[in-house]
């Protein structure tokens, strides 16, 4: 299924909850869109399922999942599943596809591996501070694409970059690298509006942490004052 197509089902489906994911901390849950003869699946996290958490007191973990997506998509990461904000059966959330993963990479390796889209990954995670960087967040999909998911919990204008990958830490970034990093700051300072998702604290933040790496040109150390990795870690 093409693109535009899956997005016309995520913004027009019918929206039918047929389960949800038990081991996530907010109301995350299993769904089928369906659209003039199309399905597909997908993750409805409704903002009316979202525990408040004292460190993220403003706005809504689905809006900072939206705008995970819309930084991935702008600045060319393609690592978050395309995603909307709608409204559902229990209220506006976020609708994302879902990834069908490839059952024959084990993640508990695949995590810690020399893998250019777990790097790129790394990088887009430092650009947005994301805060939960799990094992379990990682989907290598089927065809062989390498996406991330669960993104609310970003975007803080204190650093708190906290992640399992870390196997670059300190690492020289590259020429590629540097450009990409140096056509994102152009994209969040001229064309990409986050400002209905985020606080303008939070956006000033984006480009001084872009601004900090193209700097140092090299890739994020862990943060001595912050647990540098999510726990659990899976």
């Amino acid at each position: 299924m093409v693109i535009d197509d899956k997005l016309n089902l995520l913004l027009n489906g019918e929206l039918e909850v047929t389960g949800r994911l038990i081991d996530a901390s907010n109301a995350t849950l299993f769904a089928t869109l369906t659209h003039n003869d199309q399905s597909i699946s997908c993750i409805y996290k409704p903002i009316a399922g979202e525990r408040p958490l004292w460190d993220f007191p403003d706005g809504a973990l689905a809006h900072r999942e939206y705008a995970a997506y819309l930084v991935s998509q702008a600045c060319g990461f393609n690592c978050v599943p395309l995603t909307v904000l709608r409204d559902g059966p229990f209220g506006e959330g976020m609708v994302q596809e879902w990834i069908e993963i490839d059952e024959s990479i084990e993640l508990v390796k695949f995590f810690s591996s020399d893998t250019p889209a777990l790097r790129s990954m790394a990088i887009f995670d430092a650009i947005i501070n994301n805060t939960d960087r799990k094992i379990g967040h990682l989907l290598p999909s089927t065809s062989g694409e390498l996406y991330g998911c669960d993104h609310g919990v970003t975007f803080h204008s204190q650093d708190k970059l906290r992640t399992v990958l870390w196997q670059w830490s300190g690492d020289a970034l590259t020429i590629a690298e540097l450009e990409l990093l140096s056509r994102s700051l152009r994209i969040f300072q001229s064309e990409l509006d986050l400002s209905p998702y985020l606080t303008s604290e939070e956006i000033s933040a984006v480009e001084l942490r872009v601004q900090r790496l193209i700097s140092k040109a090299a890739m994020p150390i862990p943060n001595p004052d912050w647990p540098a990795v999510p726990w659990p870690a899976f």
